[in-house]
């Protein structure tokens, strides 16, 4: 049966033997392109954002974990400019050392 004949044949699930409906499928498959190449960096950068929950929840959840790392990169941007303009090092800054 060639490709042709195959698309123009009825696709019931009783006509259809198993061989036919894993060419079928596989077809189907093939012409379809993957998100990965259909989606621009854009439109990923869009599901990503989507895809993390911006509502607060008690405990370990995305919303705080994100939290608290935007929270540990402005300290370590604080203490890396405090090393910048003191010329010193932040535990001696500090009163550590």
């Amino acid at each position: 049966m060639t490709k042709k004949e195959f698309e123009n044949k009825p696709s019931t699930g009783e006509e259809l033997t198993k061989e036919e409906k894993d060419e079928k499928l596989s077809d189907a498959v093939d012409e379809k392109p993957s998100t990965g190449e259909e989606l621009t960096k854009e439109e990923k950068d869009e599901k990503l954002s989507e895809a993390v929950d911006e509502k607060y929840k008690f405990g370990w959840s995305s919303y705080s974990e994100i939290t608290n790392g935007r929270f540990a990169m402005i300290g370590f941007l604080a203490i890396i400019l405090i090393e910048l303009f003191s010329q010193q090092s932040f535990l001696k800054w500090a009163g550590i050392l």
